[in-house]
């Protein structure tokens, strides 16, 4: 039996990238049950498939989310922080799995999620890629060796032109594996770029820097400058289908678990 997943931000970049994904059977045994966004979207009352670029789906991007979730058996969502936890509430009660791939949730967001996780299965991630969250276990590795040595923390991001959170939720990821390793929190370490006369740099800081220009997937960089050497941790994204197979697997795996709150590494088993 086919898993039945609704796209929330099926317009979007990554939405048409999941459907694509979906169609084209490039994870096994999931079908589309609906397409969700926004009323004012180009491609609103289309089959999604044929708007992503793919095959005809039968399924048409439309604004209601309540007629396709009940009956659905995972929720993927990649939209906004409001409109995410806007619908924690509801998703709890129609006992649909959930997978959160949304960034710049904080707070009673945050607090919303995870009530909804006391109910139904739900993983949230700022990244899905095996790649990234490999490298969240080596930043946190060099981070614990290096940084009683001196060494100093610093997360570069760089990502589109149309990118609305910054740092990105995979920064903030990579950040949160540093600070673990470090022994800082990082609530209190954090320093979101430089400027003016600033002062010098503590050994307690973790800095963040945002680049956005043109039509960059997702680049991620962790600096450990020591005296004498610099060590870089990178990925560098070339194709959104990376975060998309991740979420579609996540998919996969969710609907088979307790209520709870899971990362990608659960899924990943890391």
């Amino acid at each position: 039996m086919s898993i039945k997943i609704v796209i929330q931000g099926a317009a979007g970049r990554m939405g048409k990238t999941l459907i694509r994904c979906i169609q084209e059977k490039k994870v096994a045994g999931l079908e589309l049950a609906g397409a969700i966004d926004l009323w004012d979207v180009p491609d609103f009352g289309n089959d999604a498939g044929l708007a992503a670029g793919t095959r005809e789906a039968g399924v048409k991007i439309t604004t209601d989310l309540a007629a396709v979730a009940p009956d659905a058996d995972v929720i993927i969502d990649f939209t906004s922080h409001f409109g995410t936890a806007g619908n924690a509430e509801r998703i709890a009660e129609w006992n649909t799995a959930w997978v959160i791939g949304t960034t710049g949730l904080a707070g009673e967001e945050l607090a919303d999620v995870r009530k909804t996780a006391e109910k139904v299965p739900v993983v949230m991630a700022g990244n899905m890629s095996l790649g990234i969250n490999l490298l969240c276990n080596l930043v946190e590795e060099a981070a614990r060796a290096l940084h009683a040595k001196g060494y100093d923390i610093e997360v570069i991001e760089r990502h589109h032109n149309q990118k609305k959170d910054a740092p990105s939720g995979t920064a903030l990821m990579l950040g949160q594996a540093a600070a673990a390793g470090a022994g800082l929190d990082l609530k209190k370490s954090r320093v979101d770029g430089r400027t003016g006369i600033p002062g010098a740099r503590t050994s307690e800081e973790i800095g963040f820097h945002a680049v956005r220009g043109g039509d960059i997937v997702g680049d991620h960089t962790v600096l450990l400058a020591g005296t004498g050497e610099l060590i870089e941790l990178s990925h560098r994204a070339t194709s959104r289908e990376t975060f998309a197979m991740g979420a579609l697997n996540a998919a996969s795996w969710v609907v088979r678990q307790n209520p709870g709150l899971y990362s990608m590494k659960d899924v990943l088993g890391l």
